[in-house]
């Protein structure tokens, strides 16, 4: 599932084939896109923010995209097979030893490079920022602890709050902070929660094999999360799954009752 690390690892990807290279193509696949032609565009260093991409380009333009669920970047060689369907493509960059290609791509736009913050300045401190500081935390801890009564999990997956941090995350960092999702901001140490967030993003931000546990052996690699059929890699007990958050927002919830005593709630 795409997260912060997801989206990081992809722009490291793009940087190694785009970064100061000349596009001998380059096709946006959106009616309001579609007339759009970056032929001849110079690629600069890519922005992420939380789960957010910004390719940049020479002449103070920028193209920003959302991986969504299932966004996904492809780079190969420019005669290589796409593994994924041409119907799928929506962002196609073209140099002359490379392609680069967004398929399922969300919240497609070309906008100003000095005017990316309209698209994003709403969103928390961005845990894979590389000048974090103690500003960062300072306001990454207001506003997790603005809503006393709030669930955590659900703080955690707000990205107003921080930015980079999805279901995955979510549940391990509960997990680790031996609370269920459900548990009131006011009763978890949110210091460590910020803390442990960061820790593990930027663990896993340039590999793909992700791990929350330090462990990347097969089925060793989460403490709870999916883990409902094999159990807690702590105790051994059951893992449970409820629901949490509303419509469009709603999310399944991972949590081992032995290691997180709290508030649940089942599907």
């Amino acid at each position: 599932m795409p997260e912060g690390d997801t989206v990081y690892q992809a722009a490291a990807r793009l940087a190694a084939v785009l970064t100061d290279r000349v596009l001998t193509a380059g096709e946006l696949r959106h009616p309001r896109l579609s007339t759009v032609d970056l032929k001849g565009r110079v690629a600069l260093a890519p922005r992420t923010v939380g789960k957010h991409l910004f390719l940049r380009f020479d002449r103070d333009l920028s193209f920003h995209s959302h991986l969504g669920l299932d966004g996904t970047w492809q780079v190969q060689p420019r005669a290589a097979r796409w593994h994924k369907p041409a119907f799928q493509a929506r962002a196609v960059f073209t140099t002359e030893d490379h392609q680069a290609v967004g398929f399922l791509l969300h919240d497609m736009a070309l906008l100003p490079t000095a005017e990316e913050d309209r698209l994003v300045g709403h969103l928390g401190p961005d845990l894979l920022d590389p000048a974090w500081d103690e500003s960062h935390s300072a306001r990454a801890l207001q506003r997790l602890t603005a809503v006393p009564e709030r669930e955590i999990g659900d703080a955690l997956l707000d990205q107003r709050v921080m930015a980079g941090v999805g279901n995955v995350y979510k549940t391990e960092v509960c997990h680790l902070l031996r609370v269920s999702p459900w548990t009131p901001v006011s009763d978890v140490d949110c210091t460590e929660a910020i803390r442990l967030s960061r820790e593990l993003l930027d663990r896993n931000k340039m590999t793909p094999d992700r791990t929350t546990t330090g462990d990347t052996r097969r089925g060793r690699t989460l403490w709870v999360y999916g883990r409902t059929r094999v159990g807690c890699l702590r105790c051994g007990g059951r893992v449970m799954a409820g629901s949490q958050g509303e419509g469009t927002r709603e999310r399944v919830a991972y949590y081992c009752p032995t290691c997180q005593p709290g508030p649940v709630r089942q599907h």
